[in-house]
């Protein structure tokens, strides 16, 4: 008999193969931060925020959103140890809650991040486009700057981590060096009415439209559970994978509130709704005519390319998440075994990172066949599919941190506040932010009602499914129990 039992997923359901490498908390983090994509955030979600949300009140919407996250994340942190595996939310799901949760997270996981990936590729080609025309080039179809993106990524996902993490990280220190120096500028010298101290008042931060600063905010922060994915390449898991998470959310959540009050500082408070409009009808563009007004042309042109670097770095980013869900998903026998394989060379998940390409590359087709608009039709679309993706992830994690301690409380060790009150928190927050981006999902996919309904169900019809499918696969599991000797004893169960 013994006195206590806990389950915990099992590396060797992993068929003994694991990712390797020694990436460290500032690694983990350029390589979150990256798939956050900030310059295309503050460029495109901040004029989306301060135009159809609440205004000047914008940057407590960022605000709002990275304390409901980092609220998220104690217990998200907490449960860590505890989850042997990477996989993030699927890995942490199945822990708390089962193969079926688990597969049906999986399932959610694979939508959401496929939508983000194939819509940043959208988002690309219309960028590169627009890049190319302002400098005097051709103009060409949307679609072969976003094929060509795709070829790079595959050449990099094919390869080993560090390659890819090493890209990120130059990219990335490239992108928030511009922003940070316009966010410097504008603080130092001033805007058109002197300090917007209304974006803080209650009238504006917490008035109507609100729901919608926060749904852009929340969008901006896709990406940020990533830092589990990496686990098995980490240099010290349980150590760097929740520093990476805490760091990576108040980072990006610091940043793009910052950024967001300096624009309208720049622009002013009683013009800073109708420049962030033009911005929507094409008439201007908040965040670069800002940069060529405060640092002037030349850097307003260095941002505007690296507004290129940060869309690639956001892509690079989703596609090595995606290759390792399928790559943990292979090794489970869910899917096609052969998707658990590793190249002997890269030591990558490189069979998952083509089978990826050929997905993001096929869809891209499709929508390019169909001529849907790149910013509309693609990235607004399947931004909005891949918000509800994975605000219904984390509520669902939220629930298997509850319900693992609740079973474990041996494992709990007396942290109430980590591991019953924050949880809850968290659930709490993220029905509030669910039912601000549904009840509001129009303004992110561009689409009618009815088309809007249908993408906003994806995710759910995903959950659905792998649940179902669940109840065909029994995931091996590593059960450690402390006898009433005190000794330990390990064994796999299915």
């Amino acid at each position: 008999m013994s006195d206590t039992s806990t389950t915990t997923t099992s590396p060797t359901s992993e068929r003994g193969r694991r990712l390797t490498g020694r990436l460290g908390v500032g690694a983990i983090v350029f390589m979150v931060i990256a798939a956050a994509a900030p310059l295309t955030v503050i460029g495109g979600n901040v004029p989306l925020a301060v135009a159809g949300g609440n205004g000047v009140g914008a940057p407590v919407g960022f605000v709002l959103a990275a304390l409901v996250l980092l609220v998220f994340s104690v217990g998200f942190v907490t449960m860590t140890p505890h989850v042997s595996e990477a996989g993030a939310f699927f890995s942490y799901i199945t822990t708390g809650l089962g193969s079926r949760a688990g597969l049906g997270a999986a399932f959610v996981a694979l939508a959401a991040y496929t939508a983000i990936q194939v819509g940043v590729y959208g988002y690309m080609g219309w960028a590169a486009n627009d890049l190319v025309t302002y400098f005097g080039g051709p103009e060409v179809p949307w679609w072969v700057y976003s094929f060509v993106t795709v070829a790079v990524v595959a050449v990099l996902g094919f390869r080993h981590i560090d390659l890819s993490s090493k890209v990120l990280g130059v990219a990335l220190v490239l992108e928030i060096s511009v922003m940070l120096a316009l966010d410097v500028a504008v603080f130092v010298r001033g805007g058109a009415d002197g300090p917007v101290l209304e974006s803080f008042a209650p009238s504006h931060a917490f008035g109507s439209g609100l729901g919608v600063a926060v749904l852009f905010a929340l969008t901006g922060f896709i990406g940020f559970e990533a830092t589990a994915v990496f686990r098995d390449e980490a240099r010290d898991p349980e150590r760097t994978i929740p520093r990476a998470t805490y760091l990576a959310v108040i980072i990006i959540g610091v940043f793009y509130a910052a950024s967001c009050w300096a624009l309208i500082w720049a622009a002013g408070a009683q013009d800073a709704v109708a420049v962030a409009q033009r911005t929507l009808d094409g008439d201007g563009n908040m965040m670069l005519d800002t940069a060529k007004d405060y640092l002037g042309p030349v850097l307003r042109d260095v941002m505007n390319a690296l507004l290129i670097s940060s869309l690639f770095a956001c892509v690079l980013s989703f596609h090595n998440v995606l290759a390792r869900y399928m790559f943990s998903l292979g090794n489970k026998g869910v899917l096609p075994g052969r998707l658990g394989d590793t190249s002997p060379k890269h030591h990558a998940p490189s069979f998952a990172s083509v089978v990826q390409t050929i997905t993001a590359a096929v869809l891209l087709l499709v929508f390019a066949l169909v001529g849907l608009d790149p910013l509309v039709g693609v990235f607004g679309s399947m931004a909005g599919v891949a918000t509800v993706g994975m605000v219904l992830l984390m509520m669902l994690t939220s629930v298997a941190v509850l319900v693992f301690f609740a079973r474990h409380p041996d494992r709990a060790g007396g942290r109430t506040l980590k591991t019953r009150v924050a949880p809850v928190l968290a659930i709490v927050g993220l029905l509030v932010s669910l039912w601000l981006v549904v009840s509001n999902f129009t303004l992110v996919t561009g689409g009618s009602a009815a088309v809007s309904t249908v993408l906003a169900l994806v995710p759910v019809a995903a959950l659905v499914l792998g649940f179902a499918l669940g109840g065909r696969y029994t995931l091996e599991v590593e059960t450690t129990e402390t006898t009433a000797d005190g000794v330990l004893v390990e064994a796999a169960e299915r």
